[in-house]
């Protein structure tokens, strides 16, 4: 290691930058296998930076906050990017208007399902009433995901791992459920995977063409917005229910 590389590593080693840079590098690495695959969904740039990230922490026996602290920035980032996500959406306002009132009934059917589903499956499999609460918001983004599940009373790191898991077997799986389907419209293909798999699922919805992209994320922000609204009365009638 030349004399000048080893000082930039222990710049980067004693300083919070550390986490930031290495999490740009694994997503940049990412891309370009995601490239060289083609964009095939197994070969999702987020699943495989996650997985480089995860290693590395568990090799190296990082605490998760000692690297959050570093790579934080990347997360602040998350509100900008979405909503920068209008623009697209802008250039496909016609046709929105013209789909208002069966997007918003999906939207609805979508946001309910999603939520009951997994507290369904999770109650099955015999979890406890935290999990089950961590468990309800996991198919929205994951800022919102957090704040929900702390209010219900969950555990926001818990559904943080969940909403990221769904988003990516949203991302990898998606197309095969919509070869099964034939569904073929890719505003229907769009909105089903916002609703679904919040903003992994929106970041390979624009992999694929920028009007399934622009419908993914109008899909995704209003499923935040409806599930914040009804998971509060939802969940307690679902677990009195439940036993």
């Amino acid at each position: 290691m030349s004399p000048r590389i080893s000082e930039l590593w222990v710049y980067l080693a004693a300083s919070p930058l550390l986490g930031l840079t290495f999490t740009l590098l694994a997503y940049q690495g990412a891309l370009f296998v995601n490239k060289r695959c083609h964009a095939h969904p197994l070969a999702n740039p987020v699943l495989l930076a996650v997985a480089v990230v995860v290693m590395a922490l568990w090799a190296t026996g990082t605490p998760y906050r000692t690297y959050f602290d570093g790579a934080q920035f990347v997360h602040f980032l998350l509100g900008p990017a979405t909503v920068a996500l209008a623009i697209p959406l802008y250039a496909q306002l016609g046709r929105l208007k013209r789909m208002a009132v069966p997007l918003l009934v999906a939207l609805l059917a979508g946001s309910i399902t999603a939520a009951c589903s997994a507290v369904l499956i999770g109650r099955l499999f015999g979890a406890s009433a935290a999990t089950l609460l961590s468990l309800a918001p996991k198919s929205v983004t994951t800022p919102i995901a957090m704040g929900i599940a702390e209010h219900l009373g969950g555990l926001p790191s818990l559904t943080a791992v969940l909403v990221i898991l769904t988003g990516i077997l949203g991302a990898v799986g998606a197309n095969g459920v919509y070869a099964l389907l034939k569904i073929d419209d890719p505003a229907v293909r769009g909105f089903a995977l916002g609703t679904a798999s919040h903003g992994i699922g929106t970041a390979r919805a624009f992999q694929v063409n920028e009007q399934t992209g622009a419908f993914s994320a109008l899909a995704m922000g209003l499923n935040g917005l409806l599930t914040a609204l009804l998971l509060p009365w939802l969940m307690p009638l679902l677990l009195r229910g439940l036993g």
